[in-house]
C-alpha cells in the first residue's frame, strides 16, 4: 500500500511534519554547503617570492632587490637570478645586464604582513610548479561525491534513512576531523575525498526523508524550502570564513559542531514509508499513529490488517509486473524521440551542473573581498529559487530555463568586456550570471522528471543526473584557468550555459500537459514538436485534456469541507502562495515497485 492512500486521511503536512521539517530536516542540509565550499577558504594564495637563506640577515625589501627579479614592475614569485649569494654583496650598475634565472631552489617566502596568516598553499608550499594541487583537492572532493551517492543510496534502501544518514554524518564528521590534522597535501587531500563521499548524501537523506514524510501536494513546496535551507547554509558558511581564517580552525569549525546533530537520534522518525516496504507494519504504524495524534486527526479503523493485506496484494501485483517486463537505460534511447529527449535532457543537465558549482567556486575570486563575493553569490539564490518556483507555474518549463541559461552565460561573456581594474563591474556581472543559473538549476529537476514517462522515471533521472555530476571533476580545471587569466574560465563556463540554453529549446513543454506514464506514451510526447513552438513563450492552456493513461500535474484544487480548503481564484487564475504550496510535482526520488524512494542518483 502507498502511504500517498494514508497521509490525506491524517494529514499532509500537518503539525508533526512542520516540526520535523523545521526542527530536523532543514536543518541536516548544513552539513552539505560546509563540506562542499569550506576548502575554496583553505588555499587562499599570499603573496611570495624564492626564499634565499645566504640573505636573511638582510631585510625583506633587501632581499628581494638582490635576489628576485622584476616583471612588468612586480617582483617574480617563481624565479630568482643565479648568484652565489655568500659572495654577493650588491650587483649591477646603469646599463648592466641582469645575471640569469632560475626556480627556486630552496623554498619560498611568504607575505604574512595581511590578514592571511593560514593557508595550505602557506604551509604546504603549494605555489608555482605545485599550484594545481588545491584543484586536484577539490577533484578529490568531487570523485568521491558519485561514489558516496552510490554507496549511500544502497544503504539507504538497505538499511533505511535514519541509520544511513548518522551514518553519513560520522563519515563527514571524521573526514573534517582528519582534514584539520593533516600533515601533508596528501593526507589533506584524501581527506577531502572522504569529505566528498557524504556530498550530496547528506543532503539527499534529509530530503527524501521530507518527501516521505509529507503528501504528494507538498513536494514541490519542501523542494523549495530545502534549496532555501542549503543556501542558508551556504551564507552562514560567508561569515564563518571571515571570522576563522585559520585553515585548521575552519575545518574544525565547519565539521565538529554536527555532532550535536547525534541528538536528533531520540526524535527522528524512521522513513514509515520505508518500513512498510520491508513488512514492518507495527513499527510504522507506531510511528503513523504518532502522526496522526499530533496532527489531531485519528488512523482508520481496522488500518493494521487492512495496512498488510493491501500491501500483500501490491507486492504481488509489482513483483508479477516487474518479472514480465525489466526496464533498462536501453529504453532511453530505443526510439527516437526518446532518445533525442534524453540527449537534449542529459546535456542541458550537464551544462547546468557545471556552470552552477563552476560560478560557485569561482565567486570569492572576483571582486576585492572574497568573503563578500560569496556572501553575495550565495544570497542571490534565494530570490532565484523563489522566483523560479512562480514561473513554472505561469510560463512553464522550457522558457524559465533556457532563458535563465542563456542569462547566464551571455552576463559571464560580457565580462570579457569590463576593464580589469573594474572589480565591481565584473562581480555585478557575476552576480545576475550566478541568478540565473541558481534558477534554471532549480527548474530542471523537475522539467526531467516531467519529460521522462513514468515507467522509467527514476532510472532516466539517475542516468542524466550521474553523467551531470561527472562534470564536476572537469569544473575545478576549468577554474584554475583563472590563475593566469581571471576571466577565461567564467567565458567558458558562459559559452557551456549558452550551449546548454539553445539545447533546451529543442524540449518539449510539460506546463498543462498531461504526463506519460508508459514507454509507449513518452515516445509520443512532444513527436509532434515544431519550430514555431520555440518561440511561444507562454504556453496555451488547452481547452479538453488528453487522454489516455496520463498523470495530471496540474495544482489541485483542495475538495470542498477540507480544512486548508482555498479560495476559489478568479479567471485569470491567480497564483496564490497556499495554491503552490499544494502544488502536485514529481519533485521526488525514484521509487521501487512498493512505493519507497530510492535514492540512486546525484541530486
Amino acid at each position: 500500500m502507498d502511504l500517498d492512500d494514508i497521509l490525506p486521511q491524517i494529514g499532509e503536512f500537518g503539525k508533526y511534519q512542520k516540526l520535523m521539517l523545521w526542527l530536523i530536516c532543514l536543518p541536516a542540509c548544513f552539513p552539505c554547503g560546509f563540506g562542499a565550499f569550506n576548502q575554496l577558504f583553505m588555499a587562499d594564495i599570499p603573496n611570495h617570492w624564492c626564499r634565499v637563506p645566504a640573505l636573511s640577515n638582510l631585510t625583506v625589501e633587501a632581499r628581494k632587490r638582490l635576489a628576485i627579479p622584476q616583471e612588468n614592475g612586480t617582483f617574480a614569485k617563481c624565479a630568482r637570478y643565479a648568484l652565489n649569494y655568500s659572495l654577493v654583496e650588491d650587483w649591477g650598475g646603469p646599463g648592466e645586464p641582469p645575471p640569469p634565472t632560475e626556480p627556486c631552489l630552496e623554498g619560498f617566502e611568504f607575505d604574512t604582513s595581511t590578514s592571511l596568516h593560514s593557508s595550505i598553499v602557506l604551509d604546504f608550499g603549494l605555489v608555482c610548479d605545485k599550484a594545481i594541487y588545491p584543484t586536484l583537492g577539490l577533484v578529490a572532493l568531487n570523485v568521491g561525491g558519485p561514489l558516496g551517492v552510490y554507496g549511500f543510496g544502497c544503504l539507504n534502501d538497505r538499511i533505511g534513512r535514519k541509520r544511513t544518514f548518522f551514518l553519513c554524518l560520522t563519515v563527514l564528521i571524521v573526514g573534517g576531523l582528519l582534514t584539520a590534522l593533516s600533515p601533508t597535501f596528501w593526507w589533506w587531500a584524501a581527506s577531502r575525498f572522504v569529505v566528498g563521499l557524504t556530498i550530496p548524501a547528506i543532503y539527499q537523506i534529509p530530503f527524501i526523508i521530507s518527501l516521505e514524510l509529507v503528501g504528494p501536494n507538498y513536494r514541490s513546496f519542501i523542494t523549495v524550502l530545502t534549496c532555501l535551507f542549503y543556501t542558508v547554509g551556504l551564507i552562514m558558511l560567508a561569515g564563518i570564513t571571515y571570522l576563522v581564517r585559520d585553515w585548521v580552525h575552519l575545518s574544525l569549525l565547519t565539521s565538529a559542531p554536527f555532532i550535536l546533530y547525534y541528538l536528533y537520534w531520540f526524535v527522528l522518525p524512521e522513513s514509515p514509508r520505508w518500513l512498510l516496504a520491508k513488512g514492518r507494519f507495527e513499527e510504522a504504524a507506531t510511528i503513523l499513529e504518532t502522526l496522526a495524534k499530533t496532527n489531531g486527526k485519528e488512523l482508520p479503523a481496522c488500518f493494521k490488517q487492512q495496512l498488510k493485506q493491501r500491501m500483500s496484494n501490491k507486492r504481488s501485483s509489482s513483483e508479477e509486473a516487474r518479472l514480465n517486463r525489466n526496464l533498462g537505460l536501453r529504453d532511453l534511447c530505443a526510439t527516437p524521440n526518446m532518445r533525442l529527449k534524453t540527449v537534449l535532457i542529459t546535456l542541458n543537465w550537464f551544462a547546468n551542473n557545471m556552470v552552477y558549482v563552476g560560478l560557485s567556486y569561482y565567486g570569492p575570486s572576483l571582486g576585492s573581498n572574497q568573503y563578500l563575493s560569496f556572501l553575495l553569490s550565495s544570497a542571490v539564490e534565494i530570490p532565484s529559487y523563489v522566483a523560479a518556483w512562480l514561473l513554472i507555474e505561469r510560463w512553464g518549463r522550457r522558457w524559465p530555463l533556457c532563458l535563465c541559461m542563456i542569462l547566464s552565460g551571455i552576463s559571464c561573456i560580457a565580462t570579457v568586456l569590463v576593464p580589469k581594474e573594474n572589480d565591481q563591474t565584473t562581480l555585478v556581472l557575476f552576480l545576475v550570471s550566478k541568478s540565473a543559473i541558481s534558477a534554471s538549476f532549480f527548474i530542471i529537476y523537475p522539467f526531467a522528471g516531467e519529460l521522462y514517462p513514468t515507467a522509467i522515471r527514476g532510472l532516466g533521472i539517475g542516468a542524466s543526473a550521474y553523467i551531470a555530476g561527472l562534470g564536476l571533476i572537469i569544473i575545478p580545471f576549468v577554474t584554475y584557468l583563472g590563475s593566469d587569466v581571471l576571466v577565461l574560465p567564467i567565458i567558458i563556463m558562459g559559452i557551456i550555459s549558452v550551449l546548454g540554453g539553445l539545447c533546451g529549446l529543442r524540449l518539449p513543454e510539460t506546463l498543462h500537459h498531461r504526463l506519460p506514464q508508459t514507454l509507449e506514451e513518452g515516445e509520443e510526447f512532444g513527436k509532434d514538436f515544431e519550430w514555431s513552438d520555440c518561440l511561444r513563450c507562454r504556453p496555451p492552456k488547452p481547452s479538453v485534456a488528453l487522454s489516455g493513461s496520463y498523470e495530471d500535474l496540474e495544482m489541485s484544487d483542495v475538495k470542498p469541507g477540507d480544512e486548508e480548503q482555498l479560495e476559489e481564484s478568479p479567471e485569470p487564475r491567480r497564483i496564490s502562495m497556499r495554491r503552490l504550496a499544494r502544488q502536485q510535482s514529481v519533485m521526488d526520488t525514484q521509487k521501487t515497485a512498493d512505493g519507497t524512494m530510492n535514492m540512486t542518483y546525484w541530486f
